[in-house]
């Protein structure tokens, strides 16, 4: 994760502490139903809660109860739900998408959502791609022409390729629609929270690294099917304030001067049982996508080049130990590449199987031996593995270190900056490395591990070997060209046995997203990508 500036994080923490001491609930809040939430820190390297630009997941939650989607997605199945679209066909060559919207939505400023509406915001975050390729939303609009009104209410939305993942794009926070008046103003303006969108809560202001406010808008009504309450929000505002100290987060919370601790990484057992006796309620969720994986460097005579040895890697990783030591005896063990949140994703259990003497065994037969030092050694080098990782070492981490050492496996964690790290990664000056994207379509892997859309294409490239990188990107072209289901299944899971059977990724855990919530808070929901329905949550008298 992006690490903060030393300056700009004493001042943000003192506004913080200023700030939540003041944002106790009092009784003015009690009576008001004003929810507080405490996340973890803000981006500071990418500063933006434009809906297009996002990817920080906390941002997400925020967009997702202002800006809405043509879609939505079934939390429980990951079926694709009306939301402003009523309903839509797909042409048969999957290259046209035709929408049919709701005829009874408003923005928050009074101007109607309609046809023209959807058609300026898919052309100006096509504008905004080809300005910045980069941009997080770009890899949700891959493929997308142009926008054509049929009529007031129907849109059909053209592709110049086929993308198989589109339609579960048109159901995220990132081709959210916000109103026609939001892109005439600049994409800096939209970042800083210049954004108006047709869902229950307006927001109010938005301060980086300290938080922002979302108020009630009294006259909704359009909620999809995902949302038990299908009118107005039962809050009247939510306030939210980004802490990135651990204990500062734990304390407002335990002091009941936040309703909801939302942090980045899951529970420990100690902070679970804590919460527990206070009598909060644990919300948990595995974020769909990529489980947290090391990815290998096999290229250039790196020693990870040898298959023999990335298999016998992925064999002294024991990732029940992980789960349970780390986080808790409840955590869920990792079973595959992805999160088993993710559409398509196919378990590889017996693959990942904690067998150290396995390991031995396939590191003996490639010439390492074990010397006295406890560490294999050939042709007088030691085996040494070099991990890099930000902004600091975990317990996780450490534990991976003990493991490989009961091998004979030297891991040596090399602990940089943000900036250090996206270098090592560019440059290929790593043995392993490790990084993470989050949405509800197995489509989301390339950002990291396909060449042509990963944005580093020296760690995708590095992953493979020459013949399985030929094998992953045929199969992430069948995976994105698939016309249905079936195919899409078959071509995600070979993608998935091949990442595993190449050692070409070792899963560590699952990515559980856990949010302890206060008991006078109720109807706490997720959403299928993770976030929540703050439109549903009540609050009581504390």
């Amino acid at each position: 994760m992006p690490p903060l500036h030393l300056a700009r994080s004493l001042l943000a923490c003192a506004t913080l502490a200023f700030t939540l001491a003041a944002c106790s609930p009092s009784s003015e809040d009690a009576t008001s139903k004003t929810l507080n939430i405490a996340f973890w820190g803000d981006n500071t390297t990418l500063v933006s809660v434009d809906p297009f630009q996002v990817y920080w997941l906390e941002h997400r939650v925020l967009l997702r109860n202002v800006a809405e989607s043509l879609t939505d997605q079934d939390p429980a199945t990951g079926r694709i739900i009306p939301w402003l679209a009523s309903s839509w066909e797909v042409s048969d060559d999957a290259l046209q998408y035709t929408f049919h919207l709701r005829q009874d939505v408003s923005f928050s400023n009074g101007e109607r959502f309609d046809a023209q509406a959807v058609k300026t915001a898919f052309d100006s975050n096509k504008a905004f791609a080809e300005q910045l390729p980069a941009t997080f939303g770009a890899t949700y609009l891959a493929g997308f022409d142009h926008a054509e009104v049929v009529d007031p209410f129907t849109v059909r939305l053209v592709l110049s390729r086929p993308n198989a993942g589109f339609l579960q794009a048109t159901s995220t926070t990132n081709l959210a629609i916000l109103a026609p008046a939001s892109y005439a103003l600049s994409a800096q303006e939209r970042s800083l929270g210049k954004i108006i969108g047709t869902g229950p809560f307006i927001l109010e202001h938005y301060t980086p690294e300290v938080g922002a406010r979302l108020v009630k808008r009294a006259d909704y009504a359009w909620a999809s099917a995902n949302v038990k309450n299908p009118g107005a929000a039962h809050l009247d505002r939510v306030e939210i304030s980004y802490i990135p100290e651990e204990s500062v987060r734990n304390g407002l919370f335990l002091q009941g001067k936040a309703d909801i601790l939302w942090p980045r990484n899951p529970f420990s057992e100690v902070d679970l049982k804590l919460f527990q006796a206070k009598g909060a309620a644990i919300q948990s969720r595995s974020l769909p996508g990529p489980a947290l994986n090391l990815y290998p460097n096999t290229r250039n005579g790196r020693l990870l080049g040898d298959r023999q040895v990335r298999l016998a890697l992925q064999k002294a990783i024991d990732r029940t130990s992980y789960a349970h030591t780390v986080y808790n005896a409840e955590f869920p063990v990792v079973t595959g590449v992805y999160d088993v949140t993710t559409p398509y994703f196919k378990p590889q259990t017996s693959k990942l199987a904690y067998d150290p003497q396995g390991a031995e065994r396939l590191l003996d037969a490639a010439g390492w031996r074990k010397g006295d030092d406890g560490y294999r050694h050939k042709d007088g080098k030691r085996l040494t593995l070099r991990y890099n990782l930000t902004p600091a070492e975990s317990a996780g981490d450490v534990l991976v270190q003990d493991q490989l050492r009961k091998v004979g496996i030297d891991l040596k964690l090399n602990v940089l900056t943000r900036a250090e790290w996206v270098a090592g990664n560019a440059s290929g000056n790593y043995d392993l490395t490790s990084t993470y994207m989050t949405r509800a379509d197995p489509i989301i892997l390339q950002t990291i591990l396909d060449p042509r859309a990963a944005s580093s294409a020296t760690l995708a490239t590095n992953t493979y070997e020459p013949h399985a990188l030929a094998q992953a990107q045929t199969l992430f072209d069948n995976g994105i060209t698939a016309t249905h289901d079936e195919q899409r299944a078959q071509a995600y899971g070979q993608l998935q046995d091949l990442l595993v059977d190449e050692a070409s990724a070792f899963p560590l855990y699952e990515r559980v997203w856990q949010a302890a919530t206060a008991p006078r808070v109720k109807d706490f929901r997720w959403t299928a990508e993770g976030f929540a329905f703050l439109s549903d949550i009540q609050v009581a008298q504390p």
